[in-house]
């Protein structure tokens, strides 16, 4: 899955997924799609809510997983910050579940060690996008 710009920047994302207990609370992929597109566009949930005709609530709604976009809405909020999704098929590959079985195979507590690992990175990577999106617009 991919975000092309309807003008000249350029954005791609690939979703899989995951099935480790850490990844669970991440938001859906349509939450973090519409984030990410905001982002680079640089706009606020309140400047993509104006142009999308949409309440700022439902952003924010959307970016948090709190509710689940239809793919028509997903594509209007993704058109008013400046982008369109395509989406392609591709043969299903293994790497996840050879990940999962190797999870199994670890002790509890390296499993634990692991996953407060990935929370931490997790909640730095949230913070550093929490403080670029507070960021005043240049």
């Amino acid at each position: 899955m991919s975000l092309r710009p309807v003008r000249e920047r350029s954005c791609s994302c690939t979703i899989v997924h995951v099935t480790s207990s850490v990844y669970e609370s991440l938001p859906s992929p349509a939450a973090g799609l519409l984030q990410l597109a905001r982002m680079d566009a640089g706009i606020s949930q309140q400047e993509l809510a104006e142009r999308a005709g949409v309440d700022r609530s439902m952003i924010s709604a959307y970016e948090h997983g709190r509710r689940q976009p239809t793919l028509p809405t997903l594509l209007r909020l993704l058109k008013a910050a400046g982008f369109e999704l395509r989406m392609h098929l591709e043969p299903y590959e293994d790497h996840d579940d050879v990940l999962a079985a190797r999870e199994k195979g670890r002790s509890p507590a390296a499993r634990k060690a692991w996953e407060r690992r990935q929370r931490k990175r997790l909640q730095a990577i949230d913070r550093k996008q929490t403080s670029a999106a507070r960021r005043p617009n240049r």
